[in-house]
């Protein structure tokens, strides 16, 4: 089949595209029409291929981004080339931070014209080369199965990440005289570290621990975790979150973490959201090392879960103290309320919502923006979590929610964000409408954007903050005016009953609530 639709003289190199993403088990592409993808549209209608169509380039890609976290392969994004391109490029940031697998695929001006001032002519391999694995644009029509298969290798390999590959249409609508025959190779991964080794050294340590980067915080990742934690008997931390040591849901581990002897990093860099490895954050005097730099995070953990395995897991109240400093929350919050009449206390708006993503086994449960996002990674879990991640950036919760609703029909999916947040991507509510991607938005609302307002206010005080100031606008309404459904909450009693509402409406919905705008949570004990 791909030899007969490749020979064909009509954009053959967009069949070929299609057929070689068909063949890895692709079925579903996040795109935004232009004129440099047409090709690939078309090739999509015979392909097998089905074309979510969103309403701004990057929010194909966090759909992308949000598809390979939840799924463990390579999410796809199609844009068309020059401006579409540069929109789509910045959402590859968060995806590289979050260590997601990630192929955006741009069309680009004809290899024929460069250099000629061809229309929306740009350098898009080497703009979008600083964040992505890899880079590069096709050569030929012939060439494009080779470049699709190197580049779903590399955006899975190792530690996973996002990959550009820029099409040009004379290579989308040129002919093909022959099938492609060249296999895209293996990404080499080498061990950098001896499993036996690492497992000594820590079993050598009063107070270890290991810590472990983003790509271990998906379901799969949480498994592995967990599976080395039984076996060696020794905490294994995953972070993934831009106040890293400071992140609300680890609760009070920072403690933990500033009495550690030794720690072990898995694909975890000494980087600044472990305030990069120096006291007050690390003891004075602890040992720390970092290994699997590069390499596939989750074959490290089985390999130091199997050598643990050797000698049975380590006794001892360490264990057990770091675990119950993550779970730990203020007694307080048991009893939070606003100080400010028809406001709620983040804590109150938030709480209710576990027992909509305990419903059930594969719940997902999506968390965006800056002070409401941690308030929300605090209070709320799911088997499924996808948050704005270690990049610290923020606007992809609408997009996430309808990725993954994509990938999980059927569960519940809760995303929460802030009213900035929102703010990003409205018009994503379209595209839930168009294609029947049903989940719950809960907009914090606290017409600010609190995070710029806490740095201010702590940094030049009361009276010196600018450009903070959101208007306390109806966002149900908004989701209402796209058709989905959409309520104003403004009693805490309302806050479970109207999520409720929202998911049997089986629409996208958005559930605004009032909030009091308080800095995010810092817990110590």
């Amino acid at each position: 089949m791909l030899q007969n639709r490749a020979m064909a003289t009509t954009n053959a190199g967009a069949r070929v595209l299609v057929d070689t993403l068909r063949a890895a088990g692709i079925t579903r592409i996040f795109t935004l029409s232009g004129n440099h993808v047409m090709p690939v549209f078309d090739a999509a209608l015979d392909g097998g291929i089905e074309l979510i169509h969103v309403r701004h380039e990057a929010a194909a890609v966090h759909m992308a981004d949000a598809w390979g976290r939840l799924t463990g392969h390579p999410g796809i994004a199609l844009v068309t080339g020059g401006p579409g391109h540069a929109n789509a490029v910045g959402a590859l940031y968060t995806a590289a931070m979050a260590e997601s697998p990630v192929v955006l695929l741009s069309g680009h001006a004809p290899l024929s014209e460069l250099g000629q001032g061809a229309f929306q002519e740009m350098e898009q391999a080497e703009i979008a080369a600083p964040l992505a694995k890899a880079s590069w644009t096709s050569r030929s029509a012939e060439g494009i199965a080779y470049d699709v298969r190197r580049a779903l290798r590399i955006a899975a390999s190792g530690r996973p990440g996002p990959v550009a590959l820029s099409l040009p249409t004379d290579c989308l609508e040129g002919k093909v005289d022959r099938a492609p025959a060249r296999e895209a190779p293996a990404e080499a991964m080498a061990s950098d570290f001896d499993p036996a080794e690492a497992i000594a050294w820590l079993r050598g340590a009063a107070r270890p621990l290991i810590l472990t980067g983003p790509v271990t915080m998906t379901r799969r990742g949480r498994g592995a975790r967990v599976a080395l934690e039984v076996a060696l008997g020794i905490p294994v931390v995953g972070m993934e979150s831009p106040r890293g040591v400071a992140d609300p849901a680890l609760g009070a581990f920072a403690e933990m973490l500033a009495r550690a002897d030794r720690i072990l990093l898995v694909a975890k860099r000494l980087d600044f959201t472990v305030r990069f490895g120096k006291p007050p954050a690390f003891a004075a005097g602890s040992d720390a090392r970092e290994v699997c730099a590069e390499g596939d995070a989750l074959a490290a953990l089985a390999a130091l879960a199997g050598e643990a395995r050797g000698e049975g897991p380590v006794r001892g109240g360490w264990l057990g103290e770091v675990h119950d400093a993550i779970a730990f929350r203020p007694a307080a919050w048991d009893h939070a309320a606003s100080t400010m009449a028809g406001r709620m206390h983040p804590v109150q708006a938030l709480r209710p919502l576990q027992a909509i993503l305990d419903s059930h086994s594969d719940s997902v449960f999506v968390s965006d923006g800056g002070e409401i996002g941690q308030w929300a990674q605090a209070c709320l879990s799911a088997p499924n979590r996808v948050i704005n991640g270690a990049a610290g950036s923020i606007g992809a919760a609408l997009p996430f929610a309808l990725a993954a609703r994509a990938a999980l029909p059927g569960v519940p999916v809760v995303a929460v964000m802030g009213d900035g947040t929102f703010g990003f991507h409205p018009a994503e509510l379209d595209t839930a409408v168009r294609y029947g991607f049903d989940f719950l938005a809960v907009v914090g609302n606290d017409a600010r954007w609190n995070a710029e307002y806490q740095i201010q206010l702590r940094a030049y005080g009361e009276g010196r903050t600018v450009a903070t100031d959101l208007l306390p606008t109806r966002y149900d309404e908004v989701a209402r005016g796209f058709g989905g459904h959409g309520e104003q909450v403004t009693d805490p009693a309302e806050v479970l009953p109207a999520a409720r509402r929202a998911l049997a409406s089986k629409k996208p919905a958005v559930l605004n609530i009032m909030i009091e705008g308080l800095p995010a949570p810092s817990l110590r004990r």
